[in-house]
């Protein structure tokens, strides 16, 4: 049985004939030590509080049986991991648009992709206040008047809380006020209009910390720990 915060989500699971239902991962409405195992991916880096990601494992582990297994992934921090590159900063092969969206800071992106990426916002910071902001950790850098920075897309992390950019896919635009847009690369002032877009909230996991967190626990013990194409990975038992 799957659960997701999005209805929208649950529904297409639903077209599927899969079992799934809206909820809260900090309340999940399934009996204490009813699962064999569970599966979190993407989900706790997008609480926006240390205390709420501890929370969130504390529920997961509350939904295993003694015995039973979670397997956790989160974003990293270090996209780039024993000198290799996660396959989210790869370019493509031969792609001067991409190397030139990299060093512009510009979008350059399809109006029918879907996924975090970059817009007219990338160098821009957001006015949402940053509640649980780190210190100087990987490599990371403070952020100016305690505010979010807006991620450029397929680039190196330089805060551990951040805003990506989302844009929506085939959405119609219906208000000026409901679009992006971004000056065309190469000192042009014509403009070029975007789909909508939404910042979500990431917080990208330092090596060792989501494994810090797990064992800041009693009732579960961390089996293993390990690093996968840009994510940190932690598979626990139950006690």
């Amino acid at each position: 049985v799957g659960c997701d915060r999005s209805k929208n989500l649950v529904d297409i699971c639903g077209e599927k004939h899969f079992q799934a239902f809206v909820c809260d991962a900090l309340s999940v409405p399934i009996r204490s030590g009813s699962c064999d195992a569970c599966i979190s991916i993407a989900v706790i880096h997008h609480f926006s509080t240390a205390e709420r990601r501890l929370a969130t494992i504390r529920e997961l582990a509350r939904l295993l049986r003694p015995g039973g297994t979670a397997l956790i992934y989160v974003w990293a921090m270090e996209q780039e991991y024993k000198n290799l590159k996660s396959k989210y900063i790869k370019e493509k092969n031969g792609s001067k648009n991409k190397e030139k969206e990299m060093n512009t800071g510009t979008a350059q992106k399809p109006l029918n992709d879907q996924g975090p990426d970059n817009s007219s916002q990338d160098s821009a910071w957001s006015n949402q206040l940053l509640n649980d902001f780190k210190d100087e950790s990987c490599g990371a850098k403070p952020v100016a008047d305690f505010r979010l920075p807006v991620h450029t897309n397929r680039t190196s992390f330089h805060s551990q809380d951040l805003l990506v950019p989302w844009h929506l896919k085939g959405c119609t635009k219906k208000k000026k006020e409901s679009v992006d847009t971004v000056v065309v690369p190469g000192g042009s002032k014509e403009l070029q209009e975007l789909s909508p877009v939404f910042h979500r909230y990431y917080h990208v996991f330092c090596e060792g910390e989501l494994e810090a967190v797990c064992r800041s626990l009693d009732c579960v013990r961390v089996q293993k720990s390990y690093y996968d194409q840009g994510n940190w990975c932690v598979i626990l038992e139950k006690l």
